[in-house]
């Protein structure tokens, strides 16, 4: 990430709207804002995969869930944050990961400037390729500041994404059965 770019950029945007960068409250503004995208946009060029090659063997095969995981990201439209929820599931084939990773996977993808329905595609195909479950389905419900604070203003909406991979993909009864879990 170029930080002096950035500086530069954010200075720039600022002289743009009309603002006095020189003003007591933005003077450190542009550094502040380089800093915070090395945070926010940590996740360009990574894949999940170190998060999700520690495994463990396990005999049972049944669903693991992992919901309400909070994420934030950047629409890619607008620049503006998205966050909500992302609920995942997936069926393993003799092998697990610890919870946390899979939350460690969502922020991978979650922290770039992307499209929902991107991000939601990211999540479930780093898991099927580093996990090779029998199945992953993962949902994602977010509210997006483009269409809450801009646009056609109206806070509180919910994008709900979802996509199923393996057994789950054409298996309505399995996405019932994760649908019914997540809401529970």
């Amino acid at each position: 990430m170029d930080s002096e770019k950035i500086k530069q950029a954010v200075t720039l945007f600022l002289e743009g709207i009309g603002e006095d960068v020189e003003r007591e409250g933005l003077i450190e503004t542009p550094d502040r804002v380089a800093r915070m995208c090395e945070e926010i946009y940590g996740g360009l060029g990574k894949t999940a995969e170190e998060h999700l090659s520690k495994q463990f063997t396990v005999d049972n095969n049944d669903i693991v869930l992992v919901k309400d995981i909070m994420f934030y990201s950047t629409c890619e439209h607008h620049l503006l944050p998205f966050f909500g929820k992302a609920h995942i599931a997936y069926i393993p084939n003799g092998k697990v990961v610890g919870l946390s990773k899979l939350a460690r996977a969502v922020e991978v993808y979650a922290r770039r400037p992307q499209i929902q329905e991107q991000l939601t595609s990211q999540i479930a195909d780093a898991l099927e390729k580093y996990l090779a479950p029998n199945g992953v389905m993962v949902m994602l419900e977010a509210e997006h500041m483009c269409m809450s604070m801009r646009g056609i203003k109206k806070p509180g909406s919910q994008t709900v994404t979802y996509a199923a991979r393996g057994c789950f993909a054409n298996n309505y009864e399995k996405q019932r059965m994760f649908m019914d879990m997540v809401r529970s």
